[in-house]
């Protein structure tokens, strides 16, 4: 895929960076449909050439930073060798400069978000509740369980809960058809009924 491609999924001012960070890599880069398992991914493949998979219905803002994300895998990996652990220090030092490198990409409200995000990258999105609420912020019928008082049902994949506590930074919330019970994240995005 040509990078050109990728204009329509970015936000302005991307392609310079990308094309600094793909450089002379060949990469094969995938636009899949919505994944729930995850927004992007990274692989080398056996010929030691790159793929990099990104679901095609984030907003452009966010298909950036995945797309950041995933390749902070490649430079890593060619820059410190394939033994490293694939979210480790090197991983971390990589995406770190690359997310502070290309702060200005990013809309006025999400740089802070971003350069406190940078000072320790989690492997994972969801482990920074400030950028899920920043990214789902505008979604409808829809509230972080959170943002719900203790007692509140609400629906969670066409099932029924209700929150019971608090635990720590999770919320122990009981199935109501099958009265089993789960811890769920502060951001999990629920529909309050």
């Amino acid at each position: 895929m040509s990078i050109n491609i990728l204009e329509n999924f970015l936000p302005e001012n991307t392609l310079p960076f990308l094309k600094i960070w793909f450089g002379e890599y060949h990469c094969h880069l995938k636009i899949t449909k919505n994944r729930n398992s995850k927004l992007g991914d990274y692989r080398k493949l056996p010929d030691k050439t790159h793929q990099i998979t990104i679901n095609g219905t984030l907003e452009p803002q966010l298909f950036f930073f995945v797309l950041t994300h995933e390749l902070a895998h490649l430079l890593a990996f060619e820059k410190y060798g394939r033994k490293i652990s694939p979210h480790g220090e090197e991983w971390k030092s990589t995406f770190r400069e690359m997310l502070i490198e290309s702060i200005e990409v990013y809309k006025d409200d999400l740089r802070p978000i971003i350069k406190k995000f940078s000072k320790s990258p989690k492997a994972n999105f969801m482990a920074s509740p400030e950028l899920v609420k920043y990214f789902h912020k505008d979604e409808e019928g829809f509230s972080f369980v959170e943002d719900l008082e203790i007692g509140t049902q609400f629906m969670f994949k066409e099932e029924t809960y209700i929150i019971k506590e608090k635990i720590k930074k999770r919320y122990l919330c009981k199935n109501l058809s099958s009265n089993r019970e789960y811890l769920f994240k502060s951001v999990a995005k629920v529909q309050k009924l």
